[in-house]
């Protein structure tokens, strides 16, 4: 496989944009499509069979693409379907999950809070991520460990609508947030790539916590796979940013959000 290909990142929306972000400022000669599944999202509410067809239509567009690697930017859709298209693709795919164990192995207080979907937060492979860190923690920390598992529904679609800050926000963020301070939570997870977005309002309201994001450790995975595999670009790209952007339901205010997320001027494409 040659090592000019371009990286594809997918998401349900505008939030993997976080993942894209530090995949960029990690690997500046890279050549990235990103592709967001607007039109169809939320993913986090939704059944396993719905989030499955969606990510087949969209991977069948990446493939087309000829990308070298796949980033799943959503960790509804890791949790869903990442072990099932690692088995079905020839290619590097990099995943991510919320970042449970930094928490617990950073807390002081002992309570940890993790913010993500209500997908997420059911799934399987959260609950293995939990018990392993858990499990480190029974042997490796001189203190009882507590998580709060938090869905947020509604804060994805504020950030899908270029929302950080209103009353609206406020007032889910005070449900989602405001709990886990009055327990103490020292460590806040943030479990949904939309999440970071949404970062200064979260620390306004947990100001004594940490809020950890794991996009930095999957653009570090992605780079240590594409090494190992021989994949990295050994040539910088001609354009300034090389990243293009694809979008079911690509419209004006949909490209006013990616531009609101994204420097320069960004064109978001129909991703058909």
């Amino acid at each position: 496989m040659p090592s000019d290909l371009p990286i594809g990142i997918l998401d349900s929306g505008f939030g993997g944009l976080s993942v894209a972000r530090a995949v960029r400022a990690r690997l500046p000669a890279e050549r990235i499509v990103f592709a967001a599944d607007c039109a169809y999202a939320p993913y986090g509410d939704r059944d396993e069979a719905y989030i499955l067809e969606r990510l087949g239509r969209i991977i069948s567009f990446l493939v087309a693409q000829r990308v070298k690697a796949l980033v799943f930017a959503c960790n509804t859709a890791t949790a869903v379907g990442v072990r099932r298209f690692r088995a079905l693709l020839p290619m590097p795919i990099i995943g991510i999950e919320p970042a449970v164990f930094p928490a617990v192995r950073h807390t002081r207080s002992g309570t940890i809070g993790v913010l993500a979907t209500s997908r997420t937060i059911a799934s399987e492979k959260y609950a293995r991520v939990k018990e392993r860190a858990l499990d480190w923690a029974q042997v490796s920390r001189p203190m009882p460990i507590h998580v709060i598992d938090q869905p947020c529904p509604g804060l994805m679609e504020c950030v899908e609508r270029g929302d950080f800050g209103s009353p609206e926000v406020e007032r889910l963020l005070a449900l989602y947030v405001d709990p886990m301070v009055r327990a103490g939570a020292d460590e806040i997870v943030l479990g949904c790539t939309h999440y970071p977005f949404l970062a200064p309002a979260i620390a306004r309201r947990a100001p004594g916590a940490h809020l950890i994001d794991p996009a930095p450790a999957v653009a570090e995975q992605l780079e240590r796979r594409l090494a190992f595999l021989d994949l990295l670009s050994r040539e910088a790209p001609a354009a300034a940013d090389p990243t293009v952007f694809y979008a079911t339901g690509a419209n004006p205010a949909r490209e006013a959000v990616l531009r609101s997320l994204w420097p320069g001027r960004p064109e978001l494409l129909e991703l058909a």
